[in-house]
């Protein structure tokens, strides 16, 4: 699957990450992403675009972004499976590829930090443990904090070039959305709340996204939001999202699977949240986008 590739920035950005080493990919080892292929390393972000097929196109743009924790991005089943499903209904689809922080060049060394997050996301909490906001869970995490403001601003630039270049796509420019995956969806989240701009038509925050204790803008999008109850890492903010929204006025929907974990994506577990796909369709119907 190939898409145009637009470089983000044409001038240095406005924040930076620092120590990245170069760009590189692997095929997860293990659970339930196994065999699908996850970036690192990434300094140069960039925009991929897909089209449609012209016969089915409805004028709708939709930002894809990734999760990874800002470490690495989920680049297959929460990315290109993605943009697969938005184009085969007719959506031109945005591929965001970030920057994220630098992890060990050292493929031994790197799998193992990685087996040590794994870890950590499967250990058990009572669900009074679980954090309520980002900051409770990366307690002292100034490189991952630095990054997320990093990822915000790529995320609000990606917005800014596809609504300039809406016309090459076929695209209303008040029509553009955005779809993020865990640290995907924070992105999402962060720039619907402080857009810069016209903030994106819709936004679907999937298994992530807090709103910092900011209020919500008034004119903050419609808000598609899922969450596993058994994402002990995740599902109190995500709860605390939904709330949010609902309690500035503004339209939200929030779909809690009973079983699913963190990080499902597109891959089909045999479990309640496989269905999210579904309900995000009917509910982007709902709201006039499909």
């Amino acid at each position: 699957m190939t898409g145009a590739v637009i470089k983000l920035w044409d001038r240095p950005p406005p924040r930076t990450i620092a120590d990245v080493g170069p760009e590189s990919s692997w095929r997860e080892l293990a659970g339930p992403a196994a065999g699908t292929t996850f970036l690192r390393n990434i300094s140069e972000p960039t925009l991929t675009a897909f089209a449609p097929e012209p016969a089915k196109a409805n004028g709708v743009g939709v930002i894809v972004c990734p999760g990874g924790g800002w470490r690495f991005l989920a680049w297959e089943h929460e990315g290109l499976d993605v943009v697969r499903w938005l184009t085969e209904r007719g959506y031109a689809a945005f591929l965001l590829k970030y920057r994220v922080v630098g992890t060990p060049t050292d493929e031994t060394r790197f799998q193992a930090d990685r087996a040590a997050m794994q870890t950590m996301q499967a250990s058990p909490l009572k669900a009074a443990e679980a954090p309520r906001s980002m900051n409770e869970l990366v307690r002292g995490g100034a490189a991952s904090l630095n990054a997320r403001d990093v990822a915000a601003d790529d995320g609000r630039k990606a917005l800014a070039l596809v609504r300039e270049g809406a016309g090459e796509w076929g695209v209303d420019p008040a029509r553009v959305g955005l779809i993020g995956f865990s640290a995907g969806a924070f992105l999402a989240v962060d720039v619907a709340m402080q857009p810069d701009g016209p903030p994106p038509a819709f936004l679907a925050a999937i298994y992530g996204g807090e709103t910092r204790g900011h209020p919500v803008p008034q004119d903050a999008p419609p808000l598609f939001t899922v969450i596993a109850h058994d994402d002990r890492l995740l599902f109190h903010m995500v709860e605390g999202l939904y709330a949010d929204w609902s309690a500035a006025d503004r339209s939200a929907e929030l779909h809690v699977f009973a079983r699913g974990a963190h990080g499902f994506g597109m891959i089909r577990q045999g479990l309640p949240s496989d269905r999210w796909i579904d309900l995000f369709e009917a509910w982007l119907a709902d709201r006039g986008f499909a």
